[in-house]
């Protein structure tokens, strides 16, 4: 998207900050909306289609922490997953910017900040398109018509990904329905990716639907789109995902999540292949590839009877297992350069190369978080090093024995993760359940897994 077409909302404390950032950029874009309470948010998100948010991270009550950000992040994230929010803070505190990004912002900028800067850093985060370079479990950007070239970047010596990789080559040509599996991290979204950059519909949309992220209540009219007056909210008609991919592929990521009744209406679009969006009566036939995926035990979930028989054998014509990091050592070192290379470039930082020592100790580590924690480990390594090459103690692993750690003390994250632990134990996998117990949206809880490598 341009920055011109774009409407953006700004929301600070300090009413200098909200005329300055107003000031410059309605220059730039097509509305900019300016609030100095965050409790207005949740009205403002919900009834207004902003592209994107810039989201001061420190209001009056909590000052210097970062809190007040996360908890109106998260609550942005809630409303709507696919908002674009930047945090803005005037510490720059490295950790917690991490933080912020881990946590689903999409990038963050400091106080003061230099005018051709922040209008640099908006434009780029409206105009990203991912997956035009896929490895298996990173995204990288690119020119976008070099994205079917770039594709082949995938990262995977070891005889389990040369297996899914060989197999998804030979499946990619056709339309079968393919189901994904595969722990958190692992890179579900990216090989769905390669699947549909190697098809015959490679011209047409790619449409990603974190259902993990996506509220019951929002289910039908996300997926299938509404009427204008079909509910309060519904101001205009919109088409829905399936619609938006049509030509194309739609991509269902964590399936597993959907309960009964969701599955039954997933499973009659499925079956009489149209959508009628709600508060309409009118069907629209539907010409899309269908690619989903889980990091749950969907045969398991069948036999429990928590996943319908009916639609486990209309999604999965053919099933790819991604495996876990931890089984595939030798592809350890490619992904750790890929990343040094990406983040050397993006932080602009001095480091060039990765030690044999550190390679081994990586080698030997567990990675429950898989190649994503893997990306966030060497993400925060080039940061904070300050020589060419990163060694054993640049690295933060959660134990040297690379097993999990749990919450001993009174530190806020640890004890929040080993929450999430137990509750995922204690509900066998189950994030609805799981999310209910803990107070929690399923989106909250999903976006958590993924901050700790859960």
């Amino acid at each position: 998207m341009l920055l011109s077409e774009a409407k953006i909302l700004i929301i600070d404390d300090d009413v200098d900050v909200l005329s300055a950032a107003k000031l410059l950029l309605k220059r730039h874009a097509k509305l900019v909306d300016i609030e100095k309470n965050p409790q207005k948010l949740p009205f403002l998100v919900t009834n207004s289609s902003y592209d994107l948010i810039l989201l001061d991270m420190n209001f009056t009550r909590d000052v210097n922490s970062g809190r007040e950000g996360f908890h109106w992040l998260d609550r942005i994230l809630d409303i709507n997953p696919n908002i674009k929010v930047i945090m803005i803070t005037a510490y720059g505190d490295i950790e917690m910017a991490i933080r912020a990004i881990k946590s689903g912002a999409t990038d963050f900028v400091l106080k003061p900040w230099e005018n051709d800067k922040l209008i640099a850093t908006i434009a780029d985060v409206l105009n990203e398109k991912k997956g035009d370079k896929i490895v298996a479990g990173t995204e990288e950007k690119s020119d976008s018509k070099k994205e079917k070239s770039t594709s082949d970047s995938i990262i995977g010596q070891s005889a389990g990904m040369q297996h899914v990789l060989k197999t998804s080559e030979r499946v990619a040509a056709t339309d079968a329905n393919v189901l994904i599996l595969g722990e958190n991290g692992t890179g579900k979204t990216q090989l769905a990716k390669h699947l549909h950059q190697h098809s015959q519909r490679s011209d047409k949309p790619f449409v990603v639907v974190d259902l993990g992220a996506l509220s019951d209540s929002l289910f039908e009219s996300e997926l299938f789109g509404h009427v204008k007056g079909a509910f309060t909210d519904a101001k205009e008609d919109r088409a829905g995902r399936f619609e938006e991919a049509k030509g194309g592929t739609i991509f269902l990521d964590e399936i597993g999540n959907l309960t009964l009744s969701l599955q039954a209406k997933l499973l009659t679009v499925l079956q009489e292949r149209k959508v009628t969006r709600v508060g309409s009566n009118k069907s629209i036939p539907l010409d899309v590839r269908l690619i989903c995926a889980t990091n749950m035990n969907i045969e398991s979930m069948v036999a429990d009877k928590t996943f319908r028989q009916d639609l486990f054998y209309r999604i999965n014509t053919i099933e790819l297992d991604l495996p876990p990091l931890r089984e595939r050592p030798e592809d350890i070192a490619p992904l750790a350069e890929f990343y040094l290379k990406q983040f050397r470039k993006k932080y602009n930082r001095p480091v060039t190369d990765i030690s044999s020592a550190l390679i081994k100790k990586m080698q030997q580590y567990n990675w429950p978080g898989n190649i994503r924690e893997l990306q966030h480990a060497i993400e925060r390594a080039v940061i904070l090093s300050q020589e060419k090459t990163l060694q054993p103690d640049d690295l933060f692993l959660k134990t040297s024995g690379g097993q999990p750690t749990t919450a001993t003390g009174f530190d806020l994250e640890d004890m929040e993760k080993n929450m999430i632990v137990q509750a995922m134990k204690r509900f066998n996998g189950n994030i609805t359940d799981a999310a209910r117990e803990l107070g929690l949206s399923r989106a909250a809880l999903y976006r958590r897994m993924e901050k700790y490598g859960l």
